[in-house]
């Protein structure tokens, strides 16, 4: 995932939690947190406990992320990047707070057409992890699907509220049914993305399995703990794909 996904990502995330972003550059934002927020990224229980036992006026903290690190960078903050705590927080609010929206282009009297949005995480698991973020959407009238739709988004101006005056456009394609496209793109992108990782994956199990092996060569009757420790190198090493939508929603756009 790289730097500016991340970036635009957080932003779409603080924006829709109804969080303030105070300062903003290419490589950094600062934020504003909700309380909400903060409880749910920021890992302050005692905090928490204290102003909600004694209904002490709270402070949700403001905290500058630092998206893509340089030398001779001045700004203080913390450096998010995919796999670090932090994002896991934010990916796991976003799931426990509800993955879809339903969001309007601010444009008043315009006819708007529907549109579903997903970003998906890609997860190639063994015994090392690689994970991916695609960002795709899929017009519900002729069905085009278009990549890097998050990063469409975020040069469109939206709202929650309906606008004045607008008429949307009635979907052909289900927004079920466009999920189901957009799985199957993703899906179509594993199918042709290199599987070496996956082959040094089971080069790793196999050397691991004979060495557990010799340790039990000669012996006819294996005791549990071999078993024990097939079974676990198996679970460490063999491949497996994990597909999941992170967040997403349906949007009506000009």
């Amino acid at each position: 995932m790289l730097a500016e996904q991340i970036h635009d990502y957080l932003r779409t995330f603080f924006t829709v939690t109804g969080c303030e972003i105070t300062e903003e550059a290419p490589d950094y934002l600062t934020v504003q947190l909700t309380a909400d927020i903060d409880k749910r990224i920021m890992n302050r229980p005692f905090y928490w406990q204290f102003v909600e036992s004694t209904k002490a006026e709270p402070n949700p903290l403001k905290v500058t992320f630092i998206t893509k690190k340089h030398e001779n960078q001045d700004i203080r903050g913390e450096y998010i990047h995919y796999g670090s705590m932090r994002m896991h927080q934010i990916f796991q609010a976003t799931k426990d707070l509800g993955c879809f929206v339903q969001m309007y282009e601010n444009m008043e009297g315009a006819s708007l057409f529907p549109w579903v949005g997903a970003n998906f995480k890609v997860s190639y698991h063994t015994d090392q992890t690689k994970e991916m973020l695609f960002s795709l959407g899929i017009n519900l009238i002729h069905g085009s699907v278009k990549s890097n739709f998050q990063d469409w988004l975020i040069e469109r101006t939206l709202t929650k509220e309906f606008p004045k005056n607008a008429y949307c456009l009635p979907y052909i394609v289900s927004p079920i049914r466009a999920i189901e496209r957009l799985e199957t793109a993703i899906e179509n992108y594993i199918g042709h993305d290199d599987m070496t990782w996956a082959e040094e994956a089971e080069k790793r199990w196999r050397r691991e399995q004979e060495i557990l092996n010799h340790f039990y060569e000669g012996v006819i009757e294996k005791p549990e703990v071999y078993e024990i420790e097939k079974e676990a190198l198996r679970e460490r090493f063999q491949p497996r794909i994990k597909i999941e939508i992170v967040s997403g929603g349906i949007f009506y756009l000009k």
